[in-house]
């Protein structure tokens, strides 16, 4: 089966499950009402439309960035988390809530600014380090700087609502989004997707080594910068507007490199597109669980997530004894 069908058929389960995504929830809307005066075409229009479309881009941007890191890293455990940007967008938003602002522009805005400080530091910290180490290194100490600092905000927050609407935007969640959150968070998520697929090729000369890349050209600061700026617009955004959502940029490559094969750049697109159907799937399942509420994405997405990541970790184990 040639890549382009393969393409294809994940692009075709990826409409499907926007279709979906746009039907089912507590109420359902049967497909007639795409044609009719069914009242329940608002549901879709102004509740699930703007939904879909939100989960959509934010699973393709987590999953992207997932296959660039773990391309430039050249380590399968990498996750957009482990550049410390969710963290500091997360710690941006935050500081707002907890100072009393409620106002979506004004937490995004500071969301963005939190992942902004977190991408300027990164940059600073490894500027004349051409090393993959130095890189993770840093956004080791930015992820883990921005935990404390949102754990002692969340700490000094006047009030137990204010810590619990807090804790419930760090859950994650795509609930209540409309369309004034998808006119905010798209334009940084395109842009820094666009930013990412430019680091193609030198992930694939990164793949023979660093030396190698440099002597076919590969400018490693470039490179660099561009995975910075990149993984800091999407998951700054992302983080901006629905809280955490863990654990796609790790999952989706895995699961898509025995089809598409283990060239780095070859699997840029494919992740996109996975991670869109991952989180479309998920956020449809959230809203199927029985109850009044909603289980939150990124809890959904944790559980998930978690034991993959725990298999993946003992497999690789395995693979370093042998």
């Amino acid at each position: 089966m040639s890549r382009t069908i393969r393409l294809g058929m994940l692009a075709t389960l990826v409409a499907m499950l926007f279709a979906m995504s746009l039907l089912c929830g507590k109420t359902w809307v049967p497909p007639v009402a795409f044609f009719s005066d069914d009242p329940r075409w608002w549901i879709i229009l102004q509740l699930r439309l703007p939904r879909a479309v939100l989960g959509c881009t934010l699973g393709a941007t987590l999953g992207l960035s997932g296959a660039v890191l773990q391309g430039y890293l050249r380590n399968p455990l990498a996750d957009p988390a482990v550049v410390g940007v969710s963290s500091a967008a997360a710690l941006g938003a935050v500081a707002a809530i907890v100072a009393g602002v409620t106002t979506g522009p004004i937490v995004f805005a500071a969301a963005m600014v939190g992942a902004g400080g977190a991408m300027a530091l990164l940059a600073a910290l490894t500027w004349r380090s051409g090393s993959a180490i130095g890189f993770v290194l840093a956004g080791t100490v930015l992820a883990s700087l921005a935990g404390a600092l949102t754990a002692f905000l969340i700490s000094i927050a006047p009030n137990p609502y204010m810590v619990a609407e807090v804790i419930d935007w760090l859950m994650g969640a795509l609930t209540d989004r409309g369309w004034s959150d998808v006119t905010m968070a798209l334009p940084p998520m395109v842009v820094g997707a666009a930013l990412l697929l430019l680091t193609a090729r030198s992930l694939d000369a990164l793949s023979l080594g660093e030396a190698a890349a440099r002597t076919l050209g590969v400018s490693l600061g470039r490179t660099r910068l561009l995975v910075v700026a990149g993984t800091g617009l999407v998951v700054g955004a992302g983080v901006a507007v629905t809280g955490i959502v863990g654990f796609v940029g790790l999952v989706v490559p895995h699961l898509l490199r025995p089809i598409f094969g283990h060239r780095p750049a070859a699997l840029l697109v494919p992740s996109a597109l996975g991670g869109a159907a991952l989180v479309l799937a998920a956020d449809s399942l959230v809203r199927l669980a029985p109850g009044a509420g909603e289980v939150r994405l990124g809890v959904a997405m944790a559980l998930i997530g978690a034991p993959f990541f725990l298999a993946l970790l003992l497999k690789e184990r395995g693979r370093a004894w042998i």
